[in-house]
């Protein structure tokens, strides 16, 4: 969206796309940017509030504000980027444009202006919105429709999943084991660099060949043998590659931020959580198992229900509370009672579990971070999370890029997809994809035949 072109266009905002994005009034290049004042009738009803809508209109009205100083919107301003800015407030009776059958009501009116901005002006007119039923009625009536893709920033079936296969000689397996290291070079050639943390699994290409599963090396330039999980953490072991490679990255103090990826029943959170509680309980590492969970029902405000700040998060939870009790009970052999050994971890301060609401301005040394279901979450909202990280924290990114509440992101504009590709160069951080169900088999033949 941001190519210059010998031709400007025009491109009609939807208030769908600023509070997406507040920052999306600068990211159309030197074309013309149109707001229908309707969008600004509804921004307004948006400012007020806490959440990540709330912060976005009200960085919107302030930008406007900005703008405005520089002329008047109404005529259009020039922007740094060398695009116009203006409000259109000429075209609110436009509706007459609209065949029969349109109600009134604000998204017909922005479909009204647009569709009258068209007869006006000579170069393309776009109506931009992350509504896709407002897309598929801007098409019906003649105009061109997008969705907001600037910060769309890979295609999600080109995202990173942090592991790959390669087929190397049978005598590079054998040193591997022997060594437990080898260098990257006798791998052969590349397709793609591999990423820092990169999990790679060796095989000799004959289907009784040996095979190994390494970790990358960029400092010392080697594939890595993994560690040898000899005994049960939190009462599980691995039951997968993927969970291998997730345990691997989640007990190694040197990532310091983990993503995991991919369907319900993959074992994402319990992973995070048997890890943390052994880095947490047994060997001390972190002081504190910190476990947020972004609150996204049909009615975001959980203030309406009632109780104690822990009544009200009781329910939104409980899938936390459930990985909890399982651990709990495992570790203790099987034993009843994990219900007070949680609460017994809860009252001594080791564990820790909010919502995601009180994290902001939060300075957070010296903790294990699970932040579960972060696919739910904006770039921005990641973004801040990860800056509450003080020095010797661990934050573990969870959630699945396929299964989204939220109204406003998608599989390749949220959080969770924008941190795995922008660390993925980074040796700080790792990422790992699960794609084999563990749950049961009744749960795994599930997400397979009903998808068909």
């Amino acid at each position: 969206m941001t190519a210059l072109s010998s031709i400007q266009k025009t491109y009609i905002l939807d208030t769908s796309v600023l509070l997406h994005r507040a920052e999306s009034l600068f990211s159309f290049g030197d074309n013309q940017v149109v707001l229908p004042i309707v969008v600004l009738d509804e921004i307004d009803k948006f400012k007020r509030g806490t959440t990540e809508l709330n912060r976005a209109a009200r960085v919107v009205i302030k930008s406007l504000d900005q703008i405005r100083e520089r002329g008047d919107l109404d005529q259009g301003v020039r922007l740094e980027n060398g695009g116009t800015l203006v409000i259109n407030i000429n075209d609110r009776d436009a509706t007459k444009l609209l065949p029969p059958g349109f109600e009134p009501s604000n998204d017909n009116r922005i479909l009204a202006t647009a569709l009258a901005v068209q007869k006006r002006r000579e170069g393309p007119v776009i109506l931009v919105s992350k509504d896709i039923n407002m897309r598929v009625k801007a098409q019906a009536l003649g105009l061109m429709a997008e969705d907001y893709r600037y910060d769309q920033i890979v295609d999600i079936d080109e995202m990173f999943t942090g592991h790959r296969d390669l087929v190397v000689p049978e005598d590079v397996i054998a040193d591997l084991y022997r060594d437990r290291s080898v260098p990257l070079d006798r791998a052969g050639e590349l397709s793609r660099p591999l990423a820092p943390n990169e999990f790679v699994m060796l095989t000799g290409g004959a289907p009784s060949s040996p095979t190994a599963l390494t970790r990358f090396n960029q400092e010392a330039g080697v594939l890595s043998r993994l560690r040898e999980v000899r005994f049960d953490i939190w009462g599980i072991r691995p039951l997968n590659r993927e969970q291998q490679y997730a345990f691997e990255v989640l007990l190694d103090d040197d990532v310091q931020l983990v993503t995991l990826a991919g369907k319900a029943g993959t074992g994402k959170t319990i992973l995070a959580i048997a890890a943390g509680l052994q880095k947490v309980v047994n060997e001390k590492v972190h002081r504190r198992l910190a476990i947020y969970r972004p609150v996204i029902p049909m009615g975001r405000d959980i203030g309406f229900l009632p109780g104690t700040e822990q009544e009200k998060l009781s329910p939104w939870m409980q899938p936390i509370m459930d990985n909890l009790e399982f651990l709990l009970n495992e570790h203790g052999g099987g034993k009843k009672g994990s219900t007070g050994r949680a609460d017994y971890l809860l009252d001594s301060n080791l564990l820790d579990i909010r919502a995601l609401t009180y994290i902001r301005g939060r300075s957070l040394p010296q903790q294990f971070i699970i932040i579960d279901e972060a696919q739910n979450l904006t770039p921005h909202e990641v973004k801040t999370i990860v800056t509450r990280a003080g020095e010797g924290t661990k934050i573990v990114f969870t959630g699945d890029p396929y299964q989204i509440d939220h109204p406003y992101l998608d599989s390749t504009s949220n959080g969770l997809t924008h941190l795995v590709e922008r660390f993925r160069d980074h040796a700080i951080a790792a990422h790992v994809t699960l794609s084999k169900g563990e749950r049961s088999k009744l749960a795994e033949l599930a997400s397979v035949v009903m998808e068909e």
